[in-house]
C-alpha cells in the first residue's frame, strides 16, 4: 500500500508541475502574441484570471500533496 501511495502522490506533483508549466507558458505566448494581433485589453485580463486561476489549483495541490507526505 504504500508504493501505491507514493506513486499517486508522484503522479499529483507531476499533473501540479505540468499546470504550472503550461499556464505560464500559454500566459507569457499570450502576452508576447495578444499586442501584436490587437487584442483588446478586456481579453488580455481574461487570460490573466486563467492563469490565476491555475496557479491557486495548483498550490492547493501543493499544499496537498505536502499534507500526504507528512502522514507518510
Amino acid at each position: 500500500m504504500g508504493q501505491d501511495k507514493d506513486q499517486a502522490i508522484a503522479r499529483q506533483g507531476r499533473l501540479t508541475a505540468l499546470v504550472i508549466a503550461g499556464a505560464m507558458l500559454i500566459w507569457i505566448a499570450a502576452q508576447f502574441i495578444g499586442p501584436r494581433i490587437g487584442l483588446a485589453g478586456r481579453y488580455a485580463l481574461l487570460i490573466d484570471l486563467f492563469a490565476l486561476a491555475a496557479f491557486i489549483w495548483a498550490f492547493v495541490n501543493i499544499y496537498q500533496i505536502w499534507r500526504k507526505r507528512q502522514d507518510n
